[in-house]
């Protein structure tokens, strides 16, 4: 009886160490911890590359964490900047690849 109960214990330890690991490893693996909405695309290829550097041209450098489509309806696209003032930008790039919008939060 007490073996089965420690039995069970250990198991059930095992599985709540294994779901935070995968929910820490979700968060990092998107850069600043912001989860991509189920309903926007992550970019590829030249569109990508090319929000990427109005993203930066706008900001004035920094890194770029992850460009996608803007589910919100302020741009086609978005890309998310963090300047190295530790300052988080949202860059809203139009189809024509021109900003026309940020948000930005520290």
């Amino acid at each position: 009886k007490n073996r089965v109960r420690k039995l069970v214990m250990g198991v059930a330890a095992l599985a709540t160490v294994a779901l935070g690991g995968a929910t820490v490893a979700s968060a990092v693996s998107n850069g600043n911890g912001d989860a991509r909405r189920s309903d926007e695309t992550a970019l590829t290829g030249d569109t990508a590359t090319k929000v990427k550097e109005a993203a930066l041209a706008k900001t004035g450098g920094g890194t770029v964490e992850r460009v996608e489509t803007d589910a919100e309806g302020h741009a086609a696209y978005e890309a998310h900047v963090l300047k190295s003032d530790g300052t988080h930008v949202t860059v809203y790039v139009n189809k024509q690849f021109e900003v026309v919008g940020t948000d930005t939060r520290s």
